[in-house]
């Protein structure tokens, strides 16, 4: 049923998508949505930092025309999943929704620390401009040992403090020695499309076990918070390549979540910048598929 729901609307969004016009003006600060240029803005910024995303031309027949032939969408391929959603463990009572409605569908952060690296420094972001030189990035790239950020690192005035009650996950060693080194575990092809009707990018999801053999969507549900499971999790076919249908996070509260983020810098001084756009998404999204480790940005700065 859950199916045929969904292919139902999204076929009648493929037709609203058909007959809305392209957004041409920036309204990334009034509204949260970006153009087409900006999509392409934010993604080379993205690929210029984390270099495991690249752009991709995908199906030659889905080629959109508002966008560069060669930069349709980002890829990053072969991100390890080592764990599933059941065996994060969380802190009693210290879930918070991020953002309400009358729907009750608003974005959920569980409070978990994790053992990742990716680093956010949010109160680097506060402080100066970002450096677009190699030789900065290079810097920044030796500093791996800055704390790892959640959801409420975006609502709050800096990192949070180490909290010594907070129960820390670990990942478990395997018993084989050979296997200490080569460790076999699923991984997800990730990709990011611009949705002309939410004007907002979309992250769509592939999984494979690990053998390399495709993820049924049932087991893909595993790697995705429960919580947002046929909420915001949809299986839908992607736009630009032709393949079975991908899990795909709905891009519906994409530009409201990104209106709040943008008025909570401004709030305490600081300045988001329309091509770090895709820094961000990509953090806040991850509360959706958190066990996915795609995210390995470095440190970055905001005016």
């Amino acid at each position: 049923m859950d199916t045929f729901v969904n292919t139902f609307k999204s076929s009648a969004l493929g037709v609203a998508t058909y007959f809305t016009p392209l957004l041409k003006e920036s309204k990334f600060r009034e509204s949260g949505v970006i153009t087409p240029d900006e999509f392409v803005e934010a993604g080379d910024h993205l690929v210029f930092l984390c270099p495991t995303w690249q752009w991709m031309t995908g199906d030659s027949a889905s080629v959109k025309a508002y966008l560069p032939k060669d930069k349709q969408f980002l890829v990053t391929k072969n991100v390890p999943c080592y764990r599933r959603c059941k065996d994060i463990e969380y802190l009693e009572g210290q879930e918070k929704i991020i953002e309400e409605s009358e729907s009750d569908e608003g974005w959920l952060k569980q409070t978990v620390k994790q053992t990742n690296h990716a680093t956010w420094n949010l109160k680097a972001l506060k402080r100066s401009r970002m450096t677009w030189s190699k030789e900065k990035l290079k810097e920044e790239d030796d500093d791996d040992n800055t704390p790892a950020a959640s959801m409420d690192d975006f609502f709050t005035n800096g990192l949070e403090e180490e909290d010594p009650h907070t129960l820390v996950t670990v990942r478990p060693k395997c018993m084989n020695s050979v296997e200490d080194n080569i460790r076999r575990t699923r991984t997800y092809d990730l990709s990011i499309t611009y949705d002309k009707y939410y004007q907002v990018p979309r992250m769509w999801l592939f999984g494979y076990d690990e053998n390399k053999t495709l993820l049924t969507v049932k087991e893909m549900y595993e790697d995705f918070s429960q919580d947002h499971l046929k909420k915001t999790i949809t299986v839908e076919t992607h736009p630009h390549i032709p393949s079975p249908p991908m899990a795909s996070i709905h891009p519906c509260r994409h530009a409201e979540m990104m209106k709040r983020l943008i008025e909570r810098f401004e709030e305490d001084g600081g300045r988001l910048m329309v091509h770090q756009y895709m820094i961000v998404f990509l953090k806040f999204v991850q509360s959706v598929i958190p066990t996915i480790e795609y995210d390995f940005s470095k440190k970055i700065s905001l005016s």
